[in-house]
């Protein structure tokens, strides 16, 4: 529950003038109940075409088969993986959003949490689709679970670290699924009370019965925060599998132990950065500047320098231990990613996560949209290479210079990347469209404490010190959603 007794100096969480509980809802559920505008008509179609790219680049996979991408003897794993690994490190924004900052209270998460649990919802979806595309027979894809007898003798290797991504995998899309769609019940129950027709039949179906009562009320915030504390493991859990697909080999540049954290941070960072990434377009196109306000933005943008600082660490520490192991295999692994033929992606890697990542130590970085916005496309595009270095460049050169081989990606491999990405947006787009992007149930608790409005009327009625008054004034000079010149005769 949200504190009426919030100080004034904390900045505020709802911007505007006259802002009732009835304008939040008619704010927040325009975009659903309202035809779409123009600019979501074009990002839709570009997103479309970007699903069929996907569509026609797997099925020409499954037609000819995994020879149809750029693998070879040497380079095994490649944009598959890469693809893959990019993707779950996307999902882990939106758990750690919903259950992390929840257990803590942070009241800033009910203006962004909405939008990144369908976005990790819709990456473990496009992560899923690279373990099939790869299986070649994805018919044969429960042969990846424990099966009764009845379906034959042979079980699951439980000792592969690959199986172990398919528990975890499952698990975190499963909790990940019934946590997001809990928190959207109260509103969908608004837009069914809001709706005629077919549209309230539909939504009175996906509301469950919902009934407002206090009874109701009590189990949804005891359920939440049960699915908070079941969510929060999972947040470390998930991606520590995943590195463990790496650290449990013996190749050079793999076999470390701390790839785990230093996954789970890069995780967040590129999680934190594809929000960003979208946010700052959703509000500005569904005009929501006054409830994802700068304060959301500023936050997330110092998590990203904090996970990138962390990232940073990381990369020198492997350097470190690859020198102190006086393994000259190790050693060699790590220089190949300066003087090999994979230099420029090396270069990419670093760049983009360490050097433009530290911009974010000024303020007024991290207070420019669009600054932060071209930031958090660069910060995923360096992730991307990251994983492209781990993988590709460090499998390219093994320890036999016989077996060496380059890795050229085929258009069928940009194609299945590309169009990934389409699928994703165009999940996105579809569920700004008949869901609400922001949770109208949790933004109303702020209404009356850490609004605007409710700051400026204790202002204006005498309740505050002249000193803070002055300092919550000057906070408010970097939010573009605010009048300044509201303050000037406070």
């Amino acid at each position: 529950m949200a504190s009426h007794n919030e100080s004034i100096i904390r900045e505020p969480l709802i911007t505007g003038k006259d802002i009732t509980y009835a304008k939040i809802t008619e704010d927040i559920l325009s975009p659903v109940e309202n035809k779409p505008n123009k600019a979501w008509w074009i990002g839709f179609t570009v997103a479309s075409l970007g699903a069929l790219l996907w569509v026609f680049a797997v099925s020409y996979t499954f037609w000819y088969g995994i020879g149809a991408w750029g693998l070879n003897k040497t380079v095994g794993w490649a944009w598959d993986i890469t693809g893959f690994v990019w993707w779950v490190g996307i999902g882990h924004a939106g758990t750690l959003i919903s259950a992390v900052l929840l257990l803590f209270r942070q009241n800033w998460r009910n203006s962004i949490n909405r939008s990144a649990e369908a976005m990790t919802i819709f990456a473990v979806i496009c992560a899923a689709t690279y373990i099939v595309a790869h299986m070649g027979r994805p018919w044969l894809a429960y042969f990846s679970l424990p099966l009764p007898n009845q379906y034959g003798s042979l079980w699951v290797n439980f000792n592969s670290p690959l199986v172990w991504d398919v528990f975890a995998i499952s698990t975190y899309f499963s909790v990940s699924l019934v946590f997001w769609y809990t928190g959207l019940l109260p509103d969908i129950a608004t837009i069914r009370d809001r709706a005629k027709g077919l549209r309230r039949r539909i939504y009175s179906i996906m509301s469950f019965g919902w009934s407002g009562s206090v009874k109701t009320w009590q189990r949804f915030e005891t359920v939440s925060l049960i699915l908070a504390g079941i969510s929060t493991p999972l947040v470390l859990s998930v991606h520590t599998i995943v590195s463990m697909d790496f650290a449990t080999s013996l190749e050079p540049g793999w076999h470390t132990t701390i790839f785990p954290p230093y996954f789970v941070a890069g995780a967040i960072f590129s999680g934190f950065a594809m929000v960003q990434t979208l946010l700052l377009v959703t509000r500005k196109v569904l005009g929501l500047e006054n409830y994802i306000t700068m304060f959301h933005i500023e936050s997330m943008n110092k998590i990203i320098l904090l996970t990138g600082s962390i990232v940073g660490v990381a990369y020198l520490t492997e350097f470190f231990i690859a020198y102190y192991s006086g393994s000259e295999y190790e050693q060699y692994t790590f220089l190949n990613r300066f003087i090999g033929p994979y230099w420029w992606a090396g270069c990419m890697m670093y760049g983009c996560n360490v050097l433009m990542t530290q911009l974010m130590w000024f303020k007024k970085v991290r207070t420019n949209i669009p600054i932060a916005w071209a930031l958090s496309i660069i910060v995923n595009i360096g992730m991307w290479f990251e994983r492209f270095v781990i993988i590709v460049v460090s499998l390219h050169r093994d320890y036999i210079p016989s077996s060496w081989a380059m890795f050229y990606p085929s258009w069928i491999d940009v194609s299945v990347f590309i169009g990934s990405i389409g699928v994703f947006f165009t999940l996105f787009l579809l569920f700004i469209r008949v869901l609400p992007s922001i949770a109208m149930a949790e933004v109303k608790l702020l209404l009356k404490s850490a609004s605007e409005q409710a700051k400026k009327k204790l202002i204006d009625e005498g309740h505050v010190e002249e000193s803070q008054a002055e300092f919550y004034k000057e906070s408010l000079t970097k939010f573009d959603s605010v009048e300044i010149a509201d303050y000037e005769k406070v």
